[in-house]
């Protein structure tokens, strides 16, 4: 019987493999760009023409192959960047499959010129198809060019899967971007179709930074340095007001490499914790430096997603550090007015997301009035530690965390001034739902819930990471008995009930006896907020995966907090605020939600012609 199965020709087999390596010209340029800097390049050119269909020249000034080298680097699982098996768990280099020249070489027609400092003369060898046409000596300075034209000439069905021009460009810019911010201290020169795109000379990251973005867009950068033994991520992050629409500023390297991680950039969404509205994201450049043994990066050819060892304390660790930065630039949103028709000498201001006054109060006026929108959205100050994370990395975050105590960080600076703002000036409740505090720059206003929630928050999850918890037993235990679905609910987040201040026992099938509750739990309605706190866990748990800890701080602060409605005298009003700003993120609730509002003293002039 005749065999079926066949063995490919190599040069077919090298056209099969180079579909995974080279997709596009800007996989070329990429894969180029990365061989320049694993060769110690401190310059390198790159020359396009037709976007890189017709024509890719990468320069470089750095090692240069030898004459025997350079034959070798073109043959597939070619490589001097690993030699043993141990070698992937140590990899420090952006290439180390030995796959990419093999590959560019198999769907186009490549020149190479490289020489060493050693050697006396340069190598020059064309490859047109897998194939060398001609192998001789040539002059050129220390480095390697490496010349690919008419890329998918022997595939022409991959040629009619490319974009247009400006589409394929793009890519490669974006390529070239990435390349220039993980590595500013290498010169980098783009030119394409005759045109200079980019002349970067050798710098830090911030010059780079503000010669790709411009000094505006630098101006609204956060920094970010953290740095263990284990993990450290430095970099920058936007302010959450200037969040955009989609994800394209968004920069992520890991041990210098760029790469794509959903769980990472979910982190960084988070640490902003509803300061950036839904469906805007924030701009960030972050550097992950990690021990490569505790990543695996050879997941695909692009090289470009990674898989991490403990992917869930790289989430916390990022989150944290990001909830930190922001904490160090905290603004409290104030409000503007808005032009309306009656009014035409004002600018209208900026539209955003956040409701207004009167959708916030439920009450409108019965004649035009002005109307307010939040111009600022509160930005961060939370440095809170994460919970669920590895023994060492709890460490860390001790040290990371810490806050000097004898100066004060800009954040806390800014909230004592608040408290000074207000201290002996009138204070008065609106509809038992809102607190109206006279400062020296105009009106401050609060919404009492969510002011009281952010403090129970704060302080529940303190109780669960130091698992001391504050109770106040009952003088007389409750029976609760719950249908099958709470009474599992209940067992499972017990620990964490217990925690916060709960005293729970089992009661028999489908009960239990409720023995104590949290101080800020009012007497006569222990059993319904504990029956509201699991009906708020599995609401959480419907419109968002949160963490459990997590989950029941919010619930617990949600339910246990004083309800818009409740009257409150001057004492318990100014308790409140004395409370609000000894908490670590006073000005947005853990829903998102503003919690304090400004209106200048300017404002209401300007509104009322006094300016």
């Amino acid at each position: 019987m005749q065999s079926v199965i066949n063995i490919l020709p190599e040069n077919l087999a090298n056209k099969i493999a180079a579909g995974e390596v080279v997709q596009r010209p800007e996989s070329v340029v990429k894969e180029l760009l990365e061989n320049s800097i694993d060769a110690g390049a401190t310059e390198i050119s790159l020359i396009i023409k037709s976007a890189g269909k017709l024509f890719i020249q990468v320069s470089d000034n750095g090692a240069g192959m030898s004459e025997e080298d350079v034959e070798k680097a073109f043959l597939r699982h070619a490589t001097s960047k690993i030699s043993h098996y141990e070698d992937l768990e140590n990899i420090r280099t952006l290439g180390f499959r030995g796959e990419a020249l093999a590959s560019i070489a198999a769907v186009a027609q490549v020149e190479v010129k490289t020489r060493r400092e050693e050697d006396e003369a340069a190598t020059l060898l064309l490859i047109e198809g897998s194939v060398i046409k001609e192998k001789s000596k040539t002059a050129q300075t220390r480095g390697t060019t490496i010349t690919v034209k008419n890329l998918f000439f022997n595939t022409p069905a991959r040629l009619q899967f490319l974009k247009s021009n400006n589409t394929e460009f793009k890519h490669i810019y974006d390529t070239v971007q990435r390349t220039a911010l993980s590595y500013p201290e290498i010169a980098i020169d783009f030119t394409s179709d005759e045109d200079s795109i980019l002349s970067l000379e050798s710098e830090t990251l911030v010059e780079r930074l503000q010669m790709l973005f411009g000094d505006r867009h630098f101006a609204t950068l956060i920094p970010v340095n953290e740095t263990t033994d284990l993990l450290s991520v430095h970099g920058y992050i936007g302010k959450p007001d200037f969040a955009r629409k989609s994800k394209v500023d968004q920069y992520l390297f890991l041990n210098n490499r760029f790469i794509i991680n959903r769980a990472i950039n979910h982190a960084v969404y988070s640490g902003y914790e509803h300061l950036v509205e839904k469906g805007n994201f924030p701009f960030f450049v972050l550097f992950i430096d990690i021990d490569p043994r505790k990543v695996d990066i050879n997941v695909h050819p692009s090289k470009m997603e990674v898989k991490f060892s403990d992917e869930q304390s790289i989430y916390r660790f990022v989150m944290s550090v990001i909830r930190k930065a922001l904490g160090q630039n905290n603004v409290v949103p104030s409000v503007e007015f808005q032009t309306n028709r009656a009014f035409t000498e004002f600018s209208p201001l900026r539209h955003t997301a956040q409701p207004r006054l009167d959708e916030i109060t439920g009450s409108r006026s019965s004649f035009p009035a002005p109307s307010l929108e939040f111009t600022a959205a509160g930005q961060s100050n939370v440095d809170e530690l994460p919970f669920n994370l590895t023994n060492t990395l709890d460490k860390i975050f001790s040290t990371v965390l810490s806050s000097d105590q004898e100066k004060l960080p800009p954040a806390e600076q800014n909230k004592q001034d608040e408290l000074e703002l207000y201290e002996g000036q009138p204070i008065w409740q609106l509809h038992n739902k809102y607190i109206f505090i006279q400062t020296a720059a105009g009106v401050m206003i609060i919404d009492q819930h969510v002011a009281h929630e952010r403090i129970l928050y704060e302080r529940a999850l303190q109780r669960l990471h130091n698992a001391l918890p504050a109770s106040q037993q009952l003088l007389f235990p409750h029976t609760l008995e719950l249908h099958s679905g709470d009474y599992t609910l209940l067992k499972e987040v017990l620990p964490f009930l217990t925690s916060i201040g709960f005293e729970i026992k089992p009661f028999g099938k489908n009960t239990f006896v409720l023995e104590g509750v949290p101080p800020e739990v009012k007497s006569g309605t222990e059993t319904g907020i504990l029956q509201d706190i699991l009906d708020e866990f599995k609401n959480n748990q419907l419109r968002v995966k949160l963490d459990a800890r997590d989950n029941i701080a919010k619930s617990f602060s949600c339910k246990a907090a004083i309800k818009a409605g409740e009257k409150l005298n001057d004492i318990e009003m100014r308790s409140l605020i004395n409370q609000l700003f000894a908490a670590k993120m006073p000005y947005v609730c853990p829903h998102g939600r503003p919690v304090i509002i400004k209106i200048s003293l300017l404002e209401l002039d300007r509104r009322f012609f006094r300016t």
